[in-house]
Order: C-alpha cells, then sequence, then structure tokens
C-alpha cells in the first residue's frame, strides 16, 4: 500500500452514499490510509473540478495522479485487501473495457441525471 488516497465523492447522492459509507467505515475500522471528501463541502481547488464536474462521477487522488470512474475504483479497491479481488477481476482484459462503457455510458449518467433532478425538486420545494 503506498500513499493515502484521497477519494471524491456525493454525500447527497443515495447511492453514491451509501457505496463509499461503507468503503470508509471500512477503512476506518482497518486503519487504511484512505481519504473520504464529500464534494459538497471539500475544497475542490486540489483537485481542479467544479462542483458539477465531480458529482457525475467517482475521483481519486493518488500519488499526484488523479483518477475516475472505473480507474477510480481500481485504484480505491487495490487499497482495501478486502476489495482487491474485485479489482483484479474487473481489471481483467475485457471485462474492464466493458464495466468501463458501463459505468461511462449508463450507470455514472443514469446516477448523475438522477442526482440533478433531486436538486432541482429541492429547489422547487424550497422556492429557491
Amino acid at each position: 500500500m503506498s500513499r493515502d488516497a484521497k477519494i471524491l465523492y456525493n454525500a447527497e447522492c443515495p447511492v453514491c452514499n451509501f457505496e463509499i459509507s461503507h468503503y470508509a467505515d471500512y477503512a476506518r475500522a482497518q486503519a487504511l490510509p484512505l481519504v473520504f471528501e464529500d464534494l459538497n463541502t471539500a475544497d475542490l481547488a486540489p483537485w481542479n473540478l467544479t462542483r458539477d464536474q465531480a458529482a457525475k462521477r467517482l475521483y481519486v487522488l493518488k500519488d499526484g495522479v488523479l483518477y475516475d470512474g472505473i480507474p477510480a475504483f481500481l485504484v480505491l479497491w487495490a487499497d482495501m485487501p478486502r476489495y482487491r479481488w474485485l479489482g483484479k477481476i474487473v481489471s481483467l482484459p475485457g471485462l474492464k473495457q466493458l464495466t468501463t462503457l458501463a459505468y461511462d455510458r449508463a450507470l455514472a449518467p443514469l446516477i448523475y441525471n438522477w442526482h440533478k433532478r433531486r436538486k432541482a425538486n429541492a429547489t422547487a420545494e424550497t422556492g429557491g
């Protein structure tokens, strides 16, 4: 395991928050060098991302390299002993391309659009 990895996620997204909270709890219990930052409260300057960009997918910053999407999950899982097996499977030739395509073209846009609708509905309800 190398230096600390920082994970940027959307705690306001029920799907993202559920999954990343699980990883954060595991990382804390195992004293893993992982830092989890909610994009809604984090300083995004080090990430060089807007809140809207950050809400579109998972980001991991490790050793000065910014990863997003499936590559970000692979970096995260590599630092978590319980999930290394999953990273190894998803990294298999063909499967990595398939999961990347599914995440990039279907899952991430679906979750992001749901996030935008929830925010629009919340704004409409509060009149703001």
